[in-house]
């Protein structure tokens, strides 16, 4: 009977814990009807979905992520349009001197181009307004002077010096230098009697080819003291200052 009794006992209180077991699991599960204690439960047929709720808001803008790595750099694009041309910049340093050219060829030499003379008288003027014979030389090497007629003839274009000096006594002196027939200078000495004077003169002249220079007396025969003699000299010279290279001579 004591036995019997116990394992009642034992069965109400297990059933009791099933019990409560199953209240404990319908309160966690809302969405599952309510069990009665000790029934018999059956699922009902599924509900109908329900209505899309509302959108709810925007939530808020997450923190920056770390920096990426660098990407590989991109097709060069098309060339733009040129600028507008800007100032001129400041003026930079000067250069350090470059290096020497190449030599140049071989000029004309300068020999070719010499022409000069120098000559004296050896007595007195014999005839006014004739050219004047000096025949005494001192140099003539390119015998541009010529003694028979006493005049320069221009061989080389260009421009010339000529001077005279000349020892007056007796008379006065009246002398021209001319050019192609022209008086160019007039040098006029009074002579001063029981003496010796001295009159000179000189001129650059630009000279063709062709051209002849003199000296000769200028007036009649009262001016015509030109005087030479062992101890006294009258000269006359000229020679090429430079000479014209585009002439083609």
């Amino acid at each position: 009977m004591k036995r019997g009794s116990s394992l009642l006992f034992c069965s109400l209180v297990l059933l009791l814990k099933l019990c409560c077991y199953l209240e404990v699991v319908a309160e966690e599960d809302p969405q599952q009807p309510p069990r009665g204690v000790c029934a018999n439960w059956m699922s009902g047929a599924p509900g109908y979905p329900g209505h899309h709720g509302t959108p709810g808001r925007d939530g808020r803008d997450g923190k920056d992520g770390e920096k990426g790595e660098k990407g590989d750099q991109g097709v060069p694009g098309l060339k733009g349009d040129s600028g507008i041309l800007g100032s001129a910049g400041v003026a930079g340093p000067q250069g350090a001197p470059g290096s020497p050219g190449l030599k140049g060829e071989k000029g004309e030499t300068a020999s070719r181009y010499q022409s000069a003379f120098s000559v004296g008288l050896t007595a007195r003027v014999p005839y006014a307004n004739l050219p004047i014979r000096f025949t005494k030389i001192f140099y003539n090497e390119q015998n541009h002077y010529d003694v028979t007629t006493g005049k320069f003839r221009c061989i080389f274009p260009g421009v010339y010096y000529f001077a005279y000096h000349l020892t007056v006594y007796v008379a006065d002196v009246k002398v021209s230098l001319f050019k192609k027939d022209t008086a160019v200078i007039i040098t006029y000495d009074k002579y001063q009697k029981d003496d010796v004077d001295q009159a000179s003169g000189s001129v650059l002249l630009r000279l063709e080819y062709g051209d002849e220079v003199w000296l000769q007396v200028y007036g009649d025969e009262t001016d015509n003291g030109i005087y030479a003699d062992n101890v006294n000299d009258s000269t006359f010279m000229g020679f090429l200052l430079y000479p014209n290279l585009d002439n083609g001579q």
